[in-house]
């Protein structure tokens, strides 16, 4: 059965997904995004921290994220909804970036100035009068909470630095729905509950791919933005040998507990933080509580998992003991309670923490892939990414030879897209969810 002959389809309706389809269709392509879920953003989005932050170990990283923190803050105006619906919002806190251990603050410093990103540096009296309940006393590198030596110390304190214009989108899997509905006000149709298991090639080009229930989509353009199930459909597609890069599916916790007191108040939330110090990260969420996640230091075994479909949604208590006893030695007055709460989701972890955006070897197959648990913040700006990428390579830019430019509209920035090339240098990252 034939089901229609579309410019381009998308495997995935995450966030990422839903933005390329979005601006794929904004090019004037009729565009079809298929999903073997029931809802745009009910895989790994759903499961998201949303965190909007801009601290990245590379200049096209920070650039990155700067430009698309300007999308999220006039999210309205990006996606051009027309009648009264919910949409998801961004929660302005700002974020604070505690020192890292081994690591010079003039290093992050020096790529916010290069890319014009607003900060403040506060030493550790600063830290207490903005956050009242911290311990700013330097405990890393990360250790295992059972080891003795966690809480040996401190040596010496930590200062940080602080974003004012950071914060976190308040609905993500919502967002991903925004998206999706501004890329249907453009003609774009979803096909949900659709299982992607073959990829049609003629010639070396990519000529379509047929779903589980006998459906055939003919088209010339195919992105690859599912997500943990990635590496398997650019198997059935036959590509990834040229790859420098590797990916892997990662499952990773995110724990909620109720927030100490000083952190904020309903009215003025505390802001993110991001300890590398300790390994955890944090962010409010609503009725006063906070949602903590770990920054997958060395110390933390990786969750690799072969199939995430078997991969369990739910929190674990060595998960939640783990980095909430990290909050806790940050926060003390945070309680730890017994029994964990929190959800887990399985994200495509490229070796290097940073996302693959570009074309293949196979002609009009391209990938949004290798997200790293890191890039819900970048999402808007890499669905014009791709779109840049279908229409240049599409009309015969060598991207490889040349890699593309893109202008960031708002900022002014220029990215690098070759920084997201599948042939890049393995180990310009950081090497942790950091990015």
């Amino acid at each position: 059965m034939t089901a229609g002959r579309p410019d381009a389809v998308v495997v995935g309706a995450g966030v990422i997904g839903a933005a390329v389809a979005l601006e794929l269709a904004r090019t004037g392509r009729q565009v079809v995004v298929v999903d073997k879920a029931g809802a745009a953003g009910h895989g790994s989005t759903s499961a998201s921290s949303a965190i909007i932050r801009f601290n990245y170990s590379t200049f096209d990283g920070v650039a990155t994220a700067w430009e698309a923190r300007h999308l999220w803050a006039s999210w309205p105006d990006h996606l051009r909804l027309g009648g009264n619906r919910p949409l998801a919002a961004f929660r302005h806190t700002g974020a604070v970036l505690l020192d890292a251990p081994g690591g010079s603050p003039g290093d992050a410093a020096a790529l916010f100035d290069r890319a014009g990103v607003p900060y403040e540096r506060w030493d550790a009296a600063t830290l207490r009068r903005h956050l009242p309940g911290i311990d700013p006393g330097r405990y890393g590198p990360p250790k295992p909470v059972d080891d003795e030596a966690f809480f040996t110390g401190p040596a010496g304190q930590l200062g940080a630095l602080f974003t004012p214009d950071a914060g976190y989108v308040d609905d993500p899997q919502l967002a991903a729905q925004n998206l999706a509905d501004a890329a249907a006000g453009l003609g774009t149709r979803f096909r949900f509950h659709s299982t992607v298991v073959g990829v049609g090639q003629r010639v070396g080009r990519v000529a379509g791919i047929r779903l589980a229930d006998g459906t055939r989509l003919t088209t010339p353009v195919v992105v690859n933005a599912a997500g943990p199930w990635s590496g398997g459909l650019n198997r059935l597609a036959g590509v990834g040998g040229e790859f420098t890069i590797g990916v892997r599916p990662l499952r990773q916790e995110v724990h909620q507990v109720a927030a100490p007191d000083g952190y904020g108040t309903a009215a003025d939330p505390g802001p993110v933080v991001a300890d590398p110090d300790l390994g955890t990260y944090l962010r409010p969420a609503p009725g006063g509580h906070l949602l903590i996640g770990g920054t997958q230091p060395a110390c933390d075994p990786p969750d690799w998992t072969d199939d995430p479909d078997k991969a369990s949604p739910h929190a674990t208590v060595h998960g939640f003991r783990t980095q909430v006893t990290r909050a806790a030695h940050r926060f003390p007055g945070l309680t730890v309670p017994n029994r964990p709460t929190g959800i887990a989701g399985v994200y495509d972890v490229a070796d290097d923490w940073t996302p693959i955006y570009d074309r293949t070897a196979l002609d009009g197959y391209y990938v949004a892939m290798g997200t790293s648990g890191n890039q819900f913040k970048n999402a808007p700006l890499v669905g014009r990414f791709l779109a840049a990428l279908v229409d240049r390579v599409e009309a015969g830019h060598d991207h490889d030879r040349e890699p593309l430019r893109y202008r960031c509209e708002l900022t002014g920035n220029a990215v690098d897209l070759g920084a997201f090339s599948r042939l890049r240098p393995a180990g310009g990252g950081s090497g942790t969810v950091m990015g």
